[in-house]
């Protein structure tokens, strides 16, 4: 932990040597705190601001091969009014859609502060040549993603070519533009580790430090294809990473737990972990989202009934 990460990915020899340098995780421990902080209740005003504040978090979400220009109009619509009843509900983060949509959703939300993410590199299992991933990229940026969400080489990352994982980051990131130092100024990077893949919590821990010194500003835990999805845990452990992060480097790295987070309950759990693990600053949307669909129609549903004190009907709302 004392090598310059500037040294670190000099080699396949020497990012081996770091990554496997980390501490390791107490798997028992972590199972343990992240289901110890997802017993905390907040209750009455702090509850209302919670919901608020997960909506704001969500990217509203549609990967699906059936999805149609109207369908992804549609999501976007939500995305900038989520109750077109009520106009205090704050609107979602962002909408993620494939390359060949972002152009319809960029259209659609033009005007509005929600930003169009797009998956690429060969979402989601991520096999394919580097120079389809960056083209597939440039694309995506090219007709007006404000994000992109790119799987890493599991395959490659498993088999110890931790190198191989760390180049197609720093040339996905690269394809993602902007002039400045790690590219900033282009399009946001969130590196999707699908988590349920990586067998162990010690491989979560390393293949987050991988991403993040690779240049990726956010680390995602899932597609939202493999089973399991975002966990409590492992999402502490990603949390653990990202402060660790700032605190070495003084860089802010964002965490999104993806797939499965469906209940307003949920969400909170995130919430809370998010302030007790990195601290109240990850509690942005800069910093911290949520890969969702279903989630935000329960918490719409949360919210009208501590306004109304009743539920609406489960078709009230429109289903994506």
């Amino acid at each position: 932990m004392t090598t310059p990460l500037a040294e670190v990915a000099t080699s396949n020899a020497s990012l081996r040597a770091f990554l496997h340098g980390l501490p390791g995780v107490d798997r028992v421990g972590a199972d343990a705190r992240a289901a110890m902080l997802g017993t905390r209740s907040i209750k009455t005003t702090a509850k209302r601001q919670a919901i608020d504040l997960a909506v704001r978090m969500v990217d509203l979400t549609t990967l699906e091969g059936a999805d149609t220009p109207g369908k992804v109009r549609a999501m976007c619509a939500k995305a900038v009014r989520p109750d077109p009843a009520d106009p205090s509900v704050p609107s979602a983060a962002a909408v993620c859609v494939y390359p060949d949509l972002v152009a319809t959703a960029v259209q659609a939300l033009r005007g509005t502060d929600v930003k169009v993410a797009s998956v690429a590199t060969a979402f989601p299992s991520g096999r394919s040549s580097l120079e389809v991933k960056v083209a597939e990229t440039r694309l995506a940026v090219a007709t007006g993603a404000a994000e992109v969400d790119m799987v890493i080489d599991r395959g490659a990352f498993l088999a110890g070519d931790y190198l191989k994982v760390f180049e197609e980051i720093a040339a996905v990131k690269a394809a993602c533009g902007g002039a400045g130092e790690n590219g900033e100024g282009g399009a946001h990077l969130k590196v999707i580790l699908e988590t349920g893949e990586l067998a162990t919590y010690d491989n979560v821990r390393r293949a987050s430090w991988l991403a993040m010194i690779a240049g990726g500003d956010f680390i995602k835990t899932s597609t939202g294809k493999v089973s399991p999805a975002a966990t409590l845990p492992v999402t502490l452990i990603m949390l653990e990473a990202v402060r660790d992060f700032a605190r070495r480097t003084g860089r802010k790295i964002g965490v999104k737990p993806a797939g499965g987070i469906r209940t307003t309950k949920d969400a909170i759990k995130y919430l809370v972990l998010v302030n007790e693990t990195a601290g109240p600053d990850w509690l942005t949307p800069d910093l911290f989202r949520l890969g969702a669909s279903s989630l935000l129609n329960d918490l719409l549903m949360q919210r009208q009934k501590m306004a109304t004190g009743r539920y609406a009907g489960p078709d009230y709302f429109t289903l994506d």
